[in-house]
Formats: C-alpha cells, sequence, structure tokens
C-alpha cells in the first residue's frame, strides 16, 4: 500500500501497539493471556508497518528472523520449567523469588518467564505467518 496517511500514523501507532503489548505481557503474568495477547499485539505492530511500507521494509526492521524469535520464545518456555525440575516440584509449579532492587522488592516467577517465552513465540509465528503469505514465488 502506498498511502501516505497510512504510513505517518504507522511511525506512532506502531510504538503505540508495543508498549500495550508489553503492559499486557506484565500485568497478564497474573492473569489469562498476557504473553498471548502480547505477542499478538506485538506482532500485529510489525504486520502493520508492513502494511504501510512494505513487508520487506518491516523485514529489514527486525533486528532478528522470526525462526530465532520462535526459537528465543521456546528457549524461555523450557527455561519456565527448570526450576520445578531442579526443586523435585511437580512441572509447570510456579516458583516464585524475590529480588531487592534499593527500596524495592522485585517478584519473578516462573509463570512471568512461561508468558515471555509465549510472547516471543506468538510475535515469531505471527510475523512469520504474514511474511510467507507476502512471499513471491
Amino acid at each position: 500500500m502506498n498511502s501516505t496517511l497510512l504510513q505517518i500514523a504507522s511511525k506512532y501507532v506502531q510504538w503505540l501497539l508495543i508498549l500495550v503489548a508489553v503492559i499486557a505481557l506484565f500485568r497478564g503474568h497474573n492473569y489469562p493471556g498476557g504473553g498471548f495477547i502480547g505477542g499478538l499485539l506485538a506482532g500485529l505492530a510489525i504486520v502493520y508497518r508492513g502494511f504501510a511500507f512494505s513487508m520487506s521494509e518491516a523485514r529489514k526492521q527486525l533486528p532478528l528472523s522470526p525462526e530465532i524469535i520462535i526459537a528465543i520464545g521456546l528457549f524461555f518456555v523450557v527455561a519456565s520449567f527448570m526450576p520445578a525440575l531442579f526443586t523435585g516440584s511437580p512441572l509447570m509449579k510456579g516458583e516464585w523469588y524475590k529480588l531487592q532492587l534499593g527500596f524495592t522488592e522485585l517478584k519473578l516467577g516462573s509463570p512471568f518467564i512461561f508468558d515471555i517465552g509465549v510472547f516471543f513465540t506468538v510475535i515469531g509465528v505471527a510475523i512469520s505467518f504474514v511474511f510467507s503469505l507476502n512471499k513471491k514465488e
């Protein structure tokens, strides 16, 4: 598509979608759907850029290929199982750790690591799917 208005809007809407995706990811690790919804929104931001300019432009903007993004996501999913394996807990049981950061405390848990994995996997699958639809044989 070659719409000037769409191209101008995409520069702002893309970052807004990524911001909402990250908010959904961080909010969602205590509620259902955080990593999945966030991944769809982040994937949509990249696809929106492709519709505004071109899919090759959207590919150039990505620092990693969709396959590598999927692999990173699967790595985090597998990494979320590791605390349970090392502690002898049932698989997928949430393990929580507290990190003291100055005056505040950060609670990091294996469900959040799993959500990060889902987030990256969904981004990779979504953009890989749309890019494959746009390939010229």
